[in-house]
């Protein structure tokens, strides 16, 4: 009975260790599996540009504050401007959260190097990255020195996770050779999946979210998707560098052509809306403040008060203070030098075009210029025309060289000849009066 009992303590403690075997790795699988984890999903899409760093600066300090655990962003983009990359990527850099970048569709240019600031990328199987040289708004190439900067930044941002730079480098250096990669001299590598994985740029290829929360072990993580909001959306679109010229030129085309409008119109209120549009993108993108708003408005009173105080100094403040509330609200001096002068060229064109076809007889102008007219057919004389001296003979006082004093029936006039020198003492005969001037000739 004792050794009974003993074989039963022994498979009692032997079912029990199972269990607790059991239990301990069942614990073990649910941590590996994320549950009771946070994972943020933010996509990167569209062009890089100020509008997208405002949207990330958002929702990773949302993800701070609400605890996440991980941060995936879905990138898919042609890439953008490099000066908002460069903030995106201080922005990704400054993270203590776990990051991962999924690749769904590309990650060129600007999108590789937010890509290659993260902790770990993962790309779909029809995914790429890479094509990361540095081109401007015409379409060229940038000058070395803007080449230089964005070199060192690719590099770094590979070596800050472990990546080997010389890849990072071939994206945006087209004189780096890697045939094998089916980036020849004189091309920009652009790598695909297969490729990331087997340079370690990728960790791994999946299909979809499910597939990469199980490379990450968080396929029970509690997820979150963020979307960028509709007044982000319009801010994004409003700070486009192709919009920023279209909105100021509309702006100065409106309020030109309203100038030669009688009444307040279509085109001011086209000027008035492209302005407030143009503020309002900048401010939600968090590149103006109302300062510049409280300038613009300054800048308008000035302009408006000059038309009816002269001298010219508070129309030189009121378009000096407007031109500055535009820079302060842009992110690149020589992009809003761009904008701003196209603009002025549209408006001089409108307002030559309007001043030859309608003058200045209708819209605001008909209000502050003098038009009345001091002329005989409405009663003005400025003068008394003695018509009644014509034919009058008289006699020179002084001599006329060709002007003088004659007189007419006792009376001093003076008098001009009709063109040669007379002596005083001379007759001579009136023969014309054009108001004050009375004309002689000697007889």
């Amino acid at each position: 009975m004792s050794r009974k009992r003993s074989i039963r303590y022994i498979m009692f403690f032997i079912a029990f260790l199972f269990f607790t075997v059991f239990s301990l790795h069942q614990h073990t699988q649910a941590s590996d599996s994320g549950k009771g984890k946070l994972v943020y999903f933010i996509p990167i899409e569209k062009e890089v540009e100020r509008g997208l760093e405002a949207f990330l600066a958002r929702t990773t300090q949302e993800a701070i504050e609400e605890g996440a655990d991980h941060i995936v962003f879905e990138i898919d983009t042609p890439g953008g401007r490099v000066d908002s990359a460069g903030q995106i990527a201080k922005i990704l850099q400054d993270l203590e959260i776990p990051t991962t970048s999924f690749i769904v569709n590309q990650a060129l240019s600007a999108g590789s190097y937010i890509a290659l600031n993260t902790d770990s990328i993962y790309m779909k199987p029809q995914a790429t990255m890479g094509a990361s040289g540095v081109i401007t708004g015409d379409g060229n190439a940038a000058d070395k020195k803007a080449q230089s900067a964005w070199l060192a930044a690719m590099r770094s941002a590979a070596e800050s996770k472990g990546r080997d730079p010389l890849y990072a480098t071939a994206m945006a250096d087209e004189s780096i050779d890697l045939p094998e990669y089916g980036a020849a001299e004189g091309e920009f590598l652009t790598l695909d999946p297969t490729q990331a994985v087997e340079v370690n740029y990728a960790e791994g290829i999946v299909d979809h979210r499910v597939a990469l929360l199980n490379e990450l072990s968080l396929s029970d993580a509690t997820l979150i998707d963020t979307q960028p909001t509709f007044a982000e959306e319009i801010a994004r679109f409003l700070t486009s560098p192709i919009v920023i010229p279209i909105l100021l030129s509309v702006a100065s085309l409106g309020l030109i052509v309203e100038l030669y409008s009688p009444g307040f119109g279509i085109a001011g209120t086209m000027g008035l809306v492209s302005l407030v549009l143009f503020f309002y993108g900048h401010i939600i993108a968090g590149l103006a403040g109302f300062e510049a708003v409280v300038l613009l408005i300054l800048g308008l009173i000035l302009i408006f008060a000059e038309f009816f105080v002269t001298g010219g100094i508070l129309g030189l403040l009121g378009v000096g203070s407007i031109i500055g509330s535009l820079f302060m609200s842009g992110y690149d001096i020589g992009h809003m030098s761009l904008s701003i002068g196209i603009a002025f060229l549209v408006a001089t064109i409108a307002s030559v075009i309007l001043f030859r076809t309608i003058g200045m007889d209708k819209g605001f102008f008909r209000h502050i210029i003098l038009r009345d007219q001091t002329t005989t057919e409405l009663g003005y004389v400025s003068t008394v025309n003695r018509l009644e001296l014509i034919g009058e003979e008289g006699l020179t006082v002084t001599p006329l060289r060709p002007s003088g004093a004659a007189v007419f029936e006792e009376k001093r006039l003076d008098v001009i000849s009709e063109g040669g020198f007379i002596e005083a003492g001379k007759h001579v005969k009136v023969i014309k009066v054009e108001g004050a001037r009375i004309v002689v000739r000697e007889i």
